[in-house]
């Protein structure tokens, strides 16, 4: 199969090359493409971009002057590709994964999906086990809504109510995950990783990214449900995840108000009066 894989970079490039070498391992791997768009990192980490792209032939690095912010930034990486390589699959998301090496045989099990389906959530898996997707199967409460309303109000109450999660996991959590072994549509997959079908490019030229970051199963979720589509979850398709690489960088304050703008946006479209 001929296969694009985009990742954005921030300031840890030793994920980068973790994904990297992943892939280069990966079985029945032939034709491929990885392209990392790095946002604006410092020059360490630069040159360690630059050494990984002189090594490997199949890697190129987009060197952005600033912050694109993740959507946007994989968006600059599917502009890239599209001129570069006859691509059948783009699989895109975070740099912080690991590829099993049966991934690719895993895709062509489920070769029938890509003609159907435009985006594919597969299972994502942490390293210390811990099932991401099926993110959201149907629809999030009006008491979940709520507490992400107060959650935005103010940064000490969000830090709160995080701590106040934590405390009562075993009782707040959704349960959508625990249903990672059933293959199905569903409302939004979890943002670290997906795979983009030729079914997506034939009706968009690349992912909406209205805001820097947070939200975006969301927004995705629009895109798609704007020309009927949803996520297809497959469990077969293994991903593994370290999980906040990036975001664990980045000051509390800063994400929560990434988060608040990118909320304010999501509540003009899901209205709790409703």
């Amino acid at each position: 199969m001929k296969l694009g894989f985009i990742f954005t970079n921030y300031n840890n490039t030793k994920y980068t090359e973790f994904v990297v070498n992943s892939i280069l391992n990966l079985q029945l791997l032939s034709e491929y493409m990885i392209v990392i768009v790095d946002n604006n990192s410092d020059l360490d980490n630069i040159k360690r971009l630059q050494t990984l792209e002189s090594k490997q032939g199949n890697v190129s690095v987009i060197f952005s002057e600033k912050n694109l912010g993740y959507f946007r930034g994989l968006n600059a990486g599917i502009n890239y590709l599209k001129n570069k390589f006859d691509f059948e699959l783009c699989i895109i998301g975070n740099n912080d994964l690991i590829f099993p090496i049966d991934f690719i045989s895993n895709l062509i099990r489920n070769k029938s999906l890509f003609e159907k389906f435009p985006v594919i959530s597969p299972n994502i898996i942490t390293m210390d086990g811990i099932h991401q997707n099926p993110h959201v199967i149907r629809e999030i409460s009006k008491i979940r809504e709520l507490f992400y309303d107060l959650f935005y109000t103010n940064y000490v109450l969000a830090k709160i109510i995080k701590v106040a999660a934590r405390l009562t996991k075993f009782l707040t959590d959704r349960s959508d995950e625990k249903e990672h072994e059933i293959s199905r549509p569903i409302y939004q997959g979890y943002g670290a990783c997906y795979i983009l079908t030729q079914v997506f490019f034939y009706h968009f030229n690349e992912l909406w990214a209205p805001t820097f970051l947070m939200g975006e199963e969301f927004f995705l979720s629009k895109q798609l449900e704007s020309r009927h589509y949803q996520f297809y979850y497959e469990p077969s398709i293994v991903v593994k995840h370290f999980c906040h690489a990036t975001v664990n960088k980045m000051p509390g304050k800063s994400l929560w108000r990434m988060g608040k703008e990118s909320h304010k946006l999501y509540r003009q479209y899901v209205k709790l009066n409703k």
